[in-house]
């Protein structure tokens, strides 16, 4: 599985980090997210389905 952050459409509500904080990295100047390694371990991918589902911006996406 693969796992991508939209720079335009992440609006910095942290969600996702904190459902799959191995995979999710926040910028410290706005909040906003990105994947710290495109491929998902198999061992984080059920937190990665749940942060996609829980991003409020619809932000993330998987492969």
């Amino acid at each position: 599985m693969k796992v991508r952050v939209d720079p335009e459409r992440c609006q910095g509500h942290t969600l996702c980090a904190m459902r799959a904080p191995k995979v999710f990295e926040l910028s410290e100047i706005d909040g906003h997210s990105s994947a710290i390694n495109e491929d998902v371990p198999d061992d984080q991918r059920d937190q990665v389905i749940e942060a996609v589902r829980s991003c409020p911006e619809r932000a993330i996406f998987v492969s």
